[in-house]
């Protein structure tokens, strides 16, 4: 055993860490570099949220959004330029994490305009750009799991690009892009197209149904409702890695596996701790589990090594998962509800830091051009 970092300890329970986090001089300062060596980091996720702040709070990109002013461009399609060379970049730097992981880890995500996401073509065609201007076999490209991105979900892994599905809050929408991904893969081998490099994950949400919930049971205030505070968003994750056990432990499966398929790991994503009321490794604890990936942002990646717990307890209490969701239901919170809600609202906040972004790339390049 390594014994010493709790973050190279989840490696060996089989559980992969991610970064959810990209800024240029991550790759500069040669950061990036040190956390894959000395951390065991094993791949990286970007969104709109996060290039919102790089770019805006930070010179590091002004001189290349100032080069792309000169050329004309318009600020989406600098933005695009901007996150397609920050991508390709960390990927150079974790492809020797995929090529001694064979294929499995080593990934970098770009992700699809956020107002695609109830936009079937619009978003495949997005995907195919950026999977050909990111030209890595190690990059994924990040497609909303609504329910117009499962459609376009399925179409891309059909095609043999790397998806990873984000924004998924119910176990029913992950059985969906479950489907979708055995069905690309069983259309590829119809078609007599290679399966062996075909790589997906599917980004759960956690920590985000529980600020969801929560609000909902403080508004009830009674004893029951105080009981269920901070339950649910474990629960939730739990049971859809119930859900990936048993499709992934199909008979169905198991000939595409025989073909050289891999699994579409879980991601639990959003596992930061929202509410101070709860330890700061909550969510990361409780969801210790073989072939998942944990995205954890700067802070919690830190707080982990500093004095995290390593042991598998995903199967835990799985009847107590179960349980959480009746007594919610009898409470009058019910399951469909909140995860539509926290689908609305994710789909809205990337959107928002989007729009924040085009607002700041133009603001930038007009200063520069005007000095």
């Amino acid at each position: 055993m390594s014994a010493s970092n709790p973050l190279k300890r989840l490696s060996e329970l089989k559980q992969s860490v991610w970064y959810d986090y990209i800024r240029r001089d991550l790759m500069n300062s040669g950061e990036l570099a040190r956390l894959i060596r000395d951390d065991g980091l094993a791949g990286m996720t970007s969104n709109p949220t996060i290039f919102q702040k790089a770019i805006a709070e930070t010179e590091l990109y002004d001189e290349d959004v100032r080069r792309a002013g000169d050329d004309g461009k318009e600020p989406f399609a600098i933005f695009e330029k901007l996150a397609v060379d920050d991508v390709c970049r960390a990927a150079d730097l974790f492809r020797p994490v995929f090529d001694a992981a064979g294929g499995r880890d080593g990934f970098v995500s770009i992700e699809v305009g956020p107002r695609l996401a109830n936009d079937t073509e619009g978003s495949i065609r997005e995907a195919r750009r950026l999977w050909a201007a990111c030209d890595r076999p190690n990059v994924m490209v990040k497609i909303p799991g609504t329910a117009a991105g499962v459609f376009a979900i399925r179409q891309c892994l059909s095609e043999g690009i790397n998806i990873n599905i984000t924004l998924l809050f119910s176990v029913s929408r992950h059985r969906e892009v479950m489907e979708a991904y055995l069905s690309a893969l069983e259309e590829r081998v119809a078609a007599g197209q290679p399966i062996d490099g075909l790589r997906s994950v599917a980004s759960f949400f956690v920590s985000r149904v529980d600020t969801n919930v929560d609000k909902k049971l403080d508004r009830i205030g009674n004893d029951a409702a105080r009981q269920l505070r901070g339950k649910a968003a474990i629960a939730n994750a739990k049971l859809a890695y119930e859900a990936f056990r048993e499709v992934f432990g199909s008979s169905r499966f198991a000939a595409l596996r025989a073909k050289g398929a891999s699994l579409q790991r879980p991601l639990w994503a959003s596992t930061s701790t929202k509410d101070p009321a709860y330890p700061d490794l909550y969510y990361v604890e409780a969801l210790v589990a073989s072939d998942t990936v944990d995205t954890m942002p700067p802070e919690t990646f830190a707080a982990y090594r500093d004095h995290g717990d390593p042991k598998v307890r995903i199967s835990d209490g799985m009847e107590a998962a179960r349980d959480v969701f009746r007594r919610l239901a009898e409470l009058g919170i019910e399951e469909t509800e909140v995860s539509r809600e926290l689908e609305q609202e994710g789909v809205k906040k990337f959107s928002d830091s989007y729009d924040s972004l085009l607002k700041t790339l133009a603001e930038k390049e007009k200063a520069m051009r005007v000095a």
